[in-house]
C-alpha cells in the first residue's frame, strides 16, 4: 500500500463492470468492437443499438454542428429542457409542472450518486442505509468516500425490505446518523418494485434523511414516484439513458428533485461534466423517442418468454421481473455449495460466448434479443444438466 493513500481503500475492490477478455491481446482503439460476437447479458445494457438513420444524424451534427475545440454546455441547458418535457410526459403531468430548474444532469447516474453523497455525508456527518441485494455501486462510492454503510436484508420470498430491520438500523446508527436510504425502483438484481408498504415507510422517514429512488428501469416498469418529489424536499428520482434509450456508451443520467436540492447537485458536481457530444446524442434520442422506445414491448415479451422457460426448470427458484432482466436462484436441496456452482455455470457459459451474471447469490440475465435470449436458455440448460 503506498504511504500516502487512506487505508480504508486496501480493504475495497473495485467496480468490475465487464469481463476484462483477454489481457494479452493487442489494445483496439474501442474497448469492444462489433467484432466481439459474445451474448453481453450481464449489464443490462439494451440488445439494440440506435438506428442507422439516428446514428447518421448524429454523425452529421457532429461535422456540421460541434466545435471539438470548445468545452461543452456546462449548464446543459437545452437537454435540461428536454428531460423536463420527457419527465412530465411519462408521469402524465402537466406541461412545465416539472421544468429545468427540477434536474440535474451526470456523467452517468454513478457521478450523481457520487454528487449526493458528497453532499449528505462526507466529514463524517452522516452514513446510507441499504437493503441488500441491490445496485453495488450505492455502497463502493459511499466506502470510497470513506462514508459507512449500514445494510439491512430483503425478504428471502419476495425480496420486500426488512422494514423493521431498516427502521432500526436508523434509530440505532447515530455516530454518524444515516443521512441517505437508496433504493432501485424496480430493484437490481431482483426485479421486484417497491412496494405499497415499502412506499409508505419511506414517506413516513423524517426529512433530514435524504430518499434515493433509482428508476433506472423505468421505461420497462413503467411505475414512477416522480410526483412525491414535487412534494417532498428529500426525494431524488434518478434515471438514465443507459438503458432503454440505448445509450449506455454516452454516459447520461439525470436527477429529479426540488430545486432546492437541485442547486446543490449543481454545486458539488465537476464543471463540463458532460461532453458535446453525450449531449447531442441525449437530445436526439428524446426527440425521437418513440422510435427508440418501439423495442420495449417486444423485450418484455422476451422477458415474459424467458421466465416462463427458465421456471420450468426444476433446479431454478425464478422470480418475475418489472425491468429488462431476469433473476434466478439455485433451490437449496439442488446444490451444497451454490456460489461455487453458480460460478462455474456462468464461467462455462462464458467459455461458449454467453456472459451473464453472478450477484446477490443467484444469477441475473440481462434480456437480450430473441437469438440471444434462446442461445442463452439452451446453454444455461446444457450446463445445469451437467452439473447437477
Amino acid at each position: 500500500m503506498l504511504p500516502f493513500i487512506r487505508l480504508d481503500l486496501a480493504q475495497l475492490t473495485a467496480y468490475a463492470p465487464h469481463s476484462e477478455g483477454d489481457l494479452t491481446a493487442p489494445v483496439l482503439p474501442f474497448a469492444l468492437t462489433k467484432a466481439d460476437q459474445s451474448d453481453r447479458l450481464d449489464t443490462n445494457e439494451s440488445p439494440f443499438d440506435l438506428p442507422d438513420t439516428l446514428k447518421q444524424v448524429l454523425a452529421q451534427a457532429y461535422q456540421e454542428r460541434i466545435e471539438a475545440n470548445r468545452y461543452p454546455d456546462g449548464g446543459h441547458i437545452a437537454l435540461k429542457r428536454a428531460i423536463a418535457e420527457y419527465v412530465n410526459e411519462s408521469a402524465s403531468l402537466p406541461q412545465n409542472q416539472v421544468n429545468q430548474a427540477h434536474i440535474s444532469i451526470g456523467n452517468g447516474s454513478d457521478e450523481l450518486i457520487r454528487s449526493l453523497l458528497i453532499a449528505t455525508c462526507l466529514r463524517g456527518e452522516g452514513s446510507i442505509l441499504v437493503a441488500e441485494p441491490t445496485f453495488s455501486m450505492y455502497a463502493i462510492l459511499a466506502r470510497t468516500l470513506g462514508i459507512l454503510v449500514a445494510a439491512v436484508e430483503r425478504s428471502s420470498v419476495n425480496f420486500a425490505i426488512d422494514l423493521n430491520a431498516a427502521e432500526a438500523a436508523i434509530r440505532q446508527i447515530q455516530a454518524p446518523p444515516v443521512r441517505v436510504v437508496f433504493v432501485v425502483h424496480p430493484n437490481s438484481p431482483t426485479g421486484n418494485a417497491l412496494t405499497d408498504a415499502e412506499i409508505s415507510w419511506l414517506r413516513s422517514l423524517p426529512e433530514h434523511i435524504l430518499v434515493v429512488i433509482d428508476e433506472a428501469y423505468f421505461e420497462f416498469s413503467q411505475r414512477t414516484l416522480v410526483e412525491e418529489v414535487l412534494q417532498r424536499h428529500n426525494w431524488v428520482i434518478l434515471r438514465t439513458f443507459s438503458k432503454a434509450f440505448r445509450l449506455a456508451a454516452h454516459r447520461v443520467g439525470y436527477a429529479i428533485a426540488h430545486p432546492d436540492l437541485i442547486a446543490i447537485l449543481e454545486k458539488v458536481r465537476l464543471p463540463y461534466n458532460l461532453p458535446t457530444f453525450s449531449q447531442l446524442a441525449a437530445l436526439t434520442a428524446l426527440t425521437h423517442r418513440q422510435q427508440i422506445l418501439r423495442t420495449i414491448p417486444q423485450m418484455i415479451e422476451q422477458r415474459t418468454q424467458l421466465t416462463q422457460k427458465l421456471t420450468q426448470h426444476p433446479a431454478l427458484q425464478v422470480w418475475s421481473s418489472t425491468a429488462n432482466f431476469v433473476f434466478f436462484r439455485l433451490h437449496k436441496e439442488w446444490s451444497d455449495k451454490p456460489d461455487f456452482l453458480l460460478h462455474r455455470i456462468c464461467a462455462t457459459l462464458k467459455s461458449q460466448g454467453t456472459l451473464i451474471r453472478q450477484t446477490g447469490d443467484g444469477i441475473r440475465i440481462t434480456i437480450g434479443n430473441e437469438e440471444e435470449n434462446t442461445r442463452t436458455f439452451h446453454r444455461l440448460k446444457a450446463a445445469l444438466d451437467q452439473y447437477l
